[in-house]
């Protein structure tokens, strides 16, 4: 090529340090968005389970949030009054319970552990007699089961740690409960001032859903518990007391939580004979039908309709990856999942419906 030849101008275009350029902040933002996406979900397998407790922290705060609303519509006195008696009114029964049965619980803990061992035996033993089982399976699934009572036993061994995630959760959510907007305040201040808008109002509606869902659920688990025990004392089951606990405490656990209750319910039941079996089976079929025909669909209506494949999937999932904390939060999630959704796509399909108020 000649000297002479003219060169073509130079065009100078900016550089990784150039953030003045348009073209630079987007693709800086579009990285920003790619690395924020990749740290998220590392932040979330390395730390699941100090979320899941944050999380826990805030269904507390939620089902206190709910007893302070509904006590101030008939007891008129300021917030944190009405936060103090729900708090104290709930740890108060909880500490009645086992200090004024903790000893007949504690025997009838006992003997449910030899019944449903008993049970269990015999069921495998009638399985195997009937040739169901491969050879040598009766063994092999005795070693599972020995297995699993190790792991059992070792995770048990950690209580000191589920005692204190308890407590973090107890604190968590009585703090978040004493003043929940700060903490709605401190979250919007995250994002952008157009947006804030929209936050508070889905955030509302979350609470309301989650409030709701909560109530219904508390009050299943009272029926459940109550109605299994007056039927189970009624029919003359053994531990009436302790299955009717067992299974008001399981029911917050939907699914799940009502196949456990009605295995050692129909366990115990045959252990005393045929008749207090049929019994139990019986009790198990109306108590669930009455929570499942008369108070699930009551709640869904008047919250969030939830799928129970959608619930059972999310249970299953969620126990896999982050164990009893996953199942046992499983269904809220999915609400809260569900209602921010539904929200968002109103929001961007057409006009919003009105949301439920909010309530004091």
């Amino acid at each position: 090529m000649s000297d002479n030849q003219p060169s073509e101008p130079t065009v100078e275009r900016p550089g990784p340090s150039d953030m003045s350029s348009k073209l630079v902040r987007d693709e800086a933002r579009k990285a920003a968005v790619w690395l924020g996406m990749a740290l998220a979900i590392v932040v979330m397998v390395l730390l699941a389970q100090p979320i899941l407790l944050i999380i826990g922290g805030l269904v507390f705060a939620i089902i206190l949030d709910g007893g302070t609303r509904l006590l101030g519509r008939v007891l008129p006195i300021g917030r944190g009054w009405r936060l103090a008696i729900v708090t104290l009114a709930g740890f108060g029964f909880i500490g009645w319970t086992f200090y004024f049965a903790g000893t007949t619980f504690a025997e009838q803990a006992g003997a449910l552990r030899v019944v449903v061992t008993e049970q269990a035996n015999k069921l495998l033993a009638h399985v195997d007699s009937a040739g169901l089982l491969p050879e040598g399976g009766l063994s092999n699934i005795g070693s599972q089961l020995l297995g699993g009572m190790g792991r059992l036993t070792s995770a048990l061994s950690t209580a000191v740690g589920i005692v204190s995630s308890v407590i973090l959760v107890l604190v968590i959510g009585i703090f978040i409960a004493i003043e929940p907007r700060l903490y709605d305040r401190g979250f919007a201040w995250m994002l952008p001032i157009g947006r804030r808008t929209s936050f508070y109002e889905i955030s509302d509606h979350v609470g309301f859903v989650l409030r709701r869902l909560m109530f219904g659920r508390i009050i299943g688990m009272v029926v459940e518990g109550v109605g299994t025990w007056l039927m189970l004392l009624w029919g003359g089951v053994p531990m009436a007391a302790l299955l009717g606990l067992l299974t008001g405490l399981l029911a917050f656990i939907p699914n799940i939580g009502a196949i456990v209750s009605g295995l050692l319910m129909v366990a115990v039941g045959f252990s005393a004979g045929t008749d207090a079996g049929l019994w139990a089976i019986m009790t198990y079929f109306v108590v669930q039908t009455v929570d499942g025909y008369l108070i699930v669909p009551y709640v869904a209506k008047r919250t969030v309709d939830l799928a129970p494949a959608l619930v059972l999937a999310a249970q299953l999932l969620f126990g896999a990856l982050f164990g009893f904390m996953g199942l046992l939060l499983a269904d809220p999630i999915v609400a809260a999942v569900k209602t921010t959704l539904e929200d968002i796509s109103k929001r961007k399909g057409g006009p919003r419906q009105a949301s439920p108020p909010s309530g004091k």
